[in-house]
């Protein structure tokens, strides 16, 4: 089972918007703001530095939290990665005085990773709706309905950038910065306070630390690497930090807990993915090792936001692409629901099959979630159909027990779908 520590931790349906009254002191100077992603403050006598600004909605929150702790300068801002909910407040952060302004630091990779999530602005809010729709300002707001696309989010153009490494000093205070490309994002990196033992970390371990790593996102975004993952947590071992802050809930304090955990991490993405691989060479279908890899024991993760089974298909589909030699319809601009008419119109019509899936619920829900949605492909108003469809989703649902957020929300989303279908 997952660690003491994990077990412990909240998961992540308790994030929300920064809405704390103030920063919470962490002590070695450094205060936190929770939010969408958390950001810190650390202060010296020279001035401030922000690392990670928030959503460009709770960036003022954070600001009035810092505020309330110094009024210094803010001389640096440096953000620990390219997503939004960590550059959408640079701009409420950056000053500009007579002798300067703010200087913004990421590294390399952060421009190039900003303009990777311009490309696909629409389709990234439309993908991220169903599970963020509250947030987003959307209450109520199930795949399929239409949204209105909100303009691309200002670009944050970095003053400084760094490939490996970087290190300044402010008040005195030593800070370094060291790439860990196997992040979220290709341009993460971790803050490390060497006189404190200190790291930030951001996301670099996914939203969740003690978690099966988001390899893949069921929102849309590239694949992630699992061994650039496994060596940038070696590289979190080798600072030999005595605490870590995180991008959500945490932090982790003392050292032997801190080695632990991250070794539990790195070995269990590690184990992952050689049994991904030994699968693909032993001529195992994908979905086939989806089903049978799981993590020993000694190794058990959480799996409240990334999932081994979904890892194990990033693994895959990162070394062999989309292209699993299962059916000639793959080569094709064939959708899932080629054909289905027919094999419905052969069982005797929808009545029939919706009649099946109803029967199938509660022993096999997938095939119930199959056979409704080939009934409504043939007629998308089909009622018994979508009752089946609702059915099979709650049993999913109460079988899952609300452990990952992702599949959660999906499943939480299809059943609100249905019903306003069914006019509930």
């Amino acid at each position: 089972m997952p660690s003491d520590y994990t077990r412990n931790q909240p998961d992540f349906f308790a994030v929300g918007p920064a809405s704390a009254p103030a920063a919470l002191d962490l002590g070695a100077g450094v205060w936190c703001s929770p939010g969408m992603s958390s950001a810190y403050l650390i202060v010296t006598d020279q001035g401030r530095i922000v690392v990670n600004t928030g959503m460009w909605f709770e960036a003022r929150a954070h600001k009035r939290n810092f505020d309330a702790v110094s009024d210094a300068p803010t001389r640096y801002i440096v953000l620990t990665q390219s997503h939004t909910d960590h550059i959408g407040g640079v701009d409420t952060f950056r000053e500009v005085w007579p002798e300067g302004g703010t200087e913004l630091i990421a590294q390399a990779n952060n421009a190039a990773c900003q303009a990777d999530d311009q490309r696909i602005h629409g389709f990234r809010i439309h993908r991220s709706l169903p599970f963020f729709a509250a947030v987003m300002g959307r209450p109520g707001y199930v795949r399929g309905d239409e949204a209105e696309i909100p303009p691309h989010a200002k670009v944050a153009v970095p003053d400084v950038t760094f490939d490996e490494a970087f290190a300044f000093e402010l008040g005195g205070r030593p800070v370094e910065l060291v790439s860990v490309p196997g992040g979220e994002t290709t341009d993460s990196l971790v803050v490390w306070l060497p006189d404190d033992r200190v790291a930030l970390v951001g996301n670099m371990f996914s939203a969740l630390f003690g978690h099966f790593p988001n390899l893949v996102t069921v929102r849309g975004d590239k694949l992630r690497s699992a061994l650039a993952f496994v060596a940038s947590v070696q590289r979190v071992i080798d600072l030999e930090p005595e605490a870590l802050f995180l991008g959500h809930h945490g932090p982790v304090r003392g050292a032997t807990l801190v080695q632990s955990e991250c070794e539990r991490i790195r070995d269990a993405v590690q184990y992952v993915h050689d049994a991904t691989v030994e699968a693909m060479n032993r001529g195992d279908d994908v979905w086939t090792a989806m089903r049978t890899i799981a993590l020993p024991d000694p190794l058990t993760l959480g799996e409240a936001y990334g999932r081994v089974d979904w890892s194990v298909r990033a693994i895959w589909e990162a070394y062999a692409g989309w292209f699993h030699q299962h059916s000639t319809l793959e080569l094709y601009g064939a959708r899932p629901e080629h054909g289905w008419a027919e094999v419905v119109a052969l069982a005797g019509g929808p009545d029939a099959v919706a009649a099946r899936a109803t029967a199938l619920v509660t022993t096999d829900a997938l095939a119930a979630v199959r056979l409704a949605e080939m009934a409504l492909a043939v007629d998308p108003a089909h009622r018994a159909s979508l009752d089946a469809y609702v059915a099979a989703h709650q049993q999913l649902l109460a079988d899952h027990g609300r452990e990952n957020f992702w599949l959660t929300k999906w499943l939480e989303g299809e059943i609100t779908g249905g019903r306003n279908r069914l006019g509930q």
